[in-house]
């Protein structure tokens, strides 16, 4: 059985940072990609950031390239999301969510397995 839980979510200020973590169990690392979504009231849910388990390709949203960044760590079994130079605009639920493909999607609907979601506000 998979299972994702994030934690890390929180209240910070603009400029701020925060790191989210997403821990996996029941995956067979090097099959999957694991990424990150959020989702802001009123809004769909939107791509934030991916990595392919295996080769440690990455894929970022134009909104966040240059402020996030995604790692895993496969002993752990972790995925981390760092969190820089946060803007109000990315107060949003963070979830984890991990896909079959074999290579790096975007798409939420390509992804098979979804955590509960962590909170993220940034006051401006």
């Amino acid at each position: 059985q998979v299972q994702l839980v994030e934690s890390g979510g929180g209240l910070v200020q603009a400029g701020d940072s925060l790191r989210l973590s997403c821990a996996t169990s029941g995956l067979t690392f090097g099959n999957y990609v694991v990424g990150w979504f959020r989702q802001a009231p009123g809004k769909e849910r939107e791509f934030v950031a991916a990595v392919s388990w295996s080769g440690g390709v990455t894929n970022y949203a134009d909104s966040v390239k240059g402020r996030f960044t995604i790692s895993g760590d496969n002993a752990k079994g972790t995925v981390s999301l760092q969190m820089n130079s946060l803007k109000a605009e990315d107060t949003a639920v963070y979830y984890c969510a991990a896909s079959l493909a074999f290579r790096v999607v975007t798409f939420h609907k390509q992804y098979n397995y979804w955590g509960q979601g962590t909170q993220v506000t940034v006051s401006s």
